[in-house]
């Protein structure tokens, strides 16, 4: 099993595989291909070592994946909730923040429904 950016990769064809690396997507995963001259439908354990650190030597100086990418998320949500803005208002509450309605549905960011009691007359 190649291990690229302390994430063990299966044994699936390249650009499938470099996906299970946070940060990279499809387009990126056959990016990556191209710059590394690897054929994208090759499977991970057939690769070569040099093609492994080619691989590794082109996520670490192009894109920003995993720990890095991670913290610099966190981070901008922790800006957002600091200043106060709408946005940063939502993330505090665990609502949803795009513009969905929360009447129902929403269930997903709200968590388990809580019931209420009924008003008394």
């Amino acid at each position: 099993m190649a291990r690229l950016v302390g994430v063990d990769l299966p044994n699936k064809h390249v650009n499938i595989a470099l996906t299970y690396i946070f940060g990279i997507g499809r387009s990126s995963a056959d990016g990556i291909c191209v710059k590394a001259r690897i054929d994208p439908v090759r499977m991970i354990n057939d690769l070569s070592q040099e093609e492994l650190n080619t691989l590794r030597n082109i996520l670490e100086s192009d894109y920003k994946v995993e720990g890095r990418l991670r913290t610099e998320v966190a981070l901008n949500i922790k800006r957002l909730m600091d200043i106060g803005c709408y946005r940063g208002l939502r993330h505090r509450k665990g609502l949803p923040l795009r513009g969905q309605r929360t009447r129902t549905n929403a269930r997903t960011r709200k968590g388990k429904k809580k019931t209420v009691a009924g008003k008394k007359k």
